[in-house]
């Protein structure tokens, strides 16, 4: 006698099968409100992005995301506060997401920073979220070693993790990122990421003084698998750009670095130069 065939997802309760997601143009879900396709110069970091919070507390003078989000400048440096509701929306989303098929990583974050100096668990739970979900996770943060408490949940074969590093100076570094840890205390991250197997890449936007861009491109080549290369777009200072990037170019090839040179610098690339926007930025592939 034949086994009577199961119902359908949601019969089981009553109520209609699901339905797959739709999966929009750009490659969003449609019905997701947190995890989203970046626009503009940040598509150029990620496929997909969310961000968990309104504000910072860096305190970096070059930030240009209290114009974008429409924030006063003394309250996005007063901190990071937490969105609405944010986990339970990411949640939802990210089960679209899996239900739709898609497995791509997830980046944090644009307009704030993961690992900000205040209260940053409903980031371990945020990445929780999208693992359990069948998602990726791709970190950029100036948060240093206040990422490594969660450093057990990247996985070499899906996951990545950045940071933003414009001088190995800490002096400098004062001047532009005043409450953000200093250069020394990110590489420090990203060598035990490194160290852990775990895909590493860097920001080295915006470029404020040359040679200090160059400095962080000898300094961590050792452990830093790619390297994205923008300029300085928000205030006008006096770099020969073309420079920068024919000498930043060389070091990266001399160095065998990975690199991506970001829409507003391409003008000055050689032509015929090889600049892929999207890599595999995980070692290994995904299970």
């Amino acid at each position: 006698m034949q086994a009577p065939s199961l119902p359908a997802q949601g019969d089981l309760f009553g109520g209609a099968p699901a339905r797959t997601p739709v999966i929009n143009p750009d490659g969003s879900v449609k019905g997701s409100t947190v995890i989203y396709v970046p626009e503009g110069e940040a598509f150029e970091f990620a496929a997909l992005a969310t961000n968990a919070n309104r504000g910072c507390g860096h305190s970096c003078s070059y930030c240009s995301v209290p114009r974008t989000t429409h924030q006063d400048r003394t309250e996005f440096n007063a901190g990071a506060i937490l969105k609405p509701n944010y986990l339970e929306r990411l949640r939802k989303d990210a089960a679209l997401y899996q239900r739709a098929g898609v497995r791509e990583q997830v980046l944090m974050s644009f307009i704030t920073d993961p690992y900000h100096p205040g209260d940053t668990t409903p980031t371990r739970a945020a990445i929780e979220i999208l693992i359990e979900h069948g998602l990726a996770v791709s970190i950029l943060s100036k948060g240093g070693t206040r990422a490594l408490r969660d450093i057990d949940l990247f996985r070499p074969d899906r996951d990545c993790y950045a940071a933003t590093l414009t001088s190995l100076d800490h002096r400098l570094s004062r001047k532009w990122e005043r409450n953000a840890p200093l250069p020394g205390d990110r590489i420090a991250a990203l060598k035990e990421f490194s160290r852990r197997g775990i895909y590493t890449w860097v920001s080295l936007e915006p470029v404020f003084d040359v040679e200090a861009t160059l400095s962080v491109i000898e300094a961590t080549s050792p452990f830093v698998d790619h390297y994205k290369v923008g300029k300085m777009n928000y205030l006008h200072l006096p770099i020969d750009w073309r420079d920068f990037l024919l000498r930043a170019l060389d070091l990266l090839n001399r160095v065998g670095a990975k690199h991506y040179v970001k829409r507003d610098l391409q003008l000055y690339l050689p032509p015929g130069y090889p600049n892929p926007m999207r890599v595999p930025q995980h070692h290994g592939s995904a299970r």
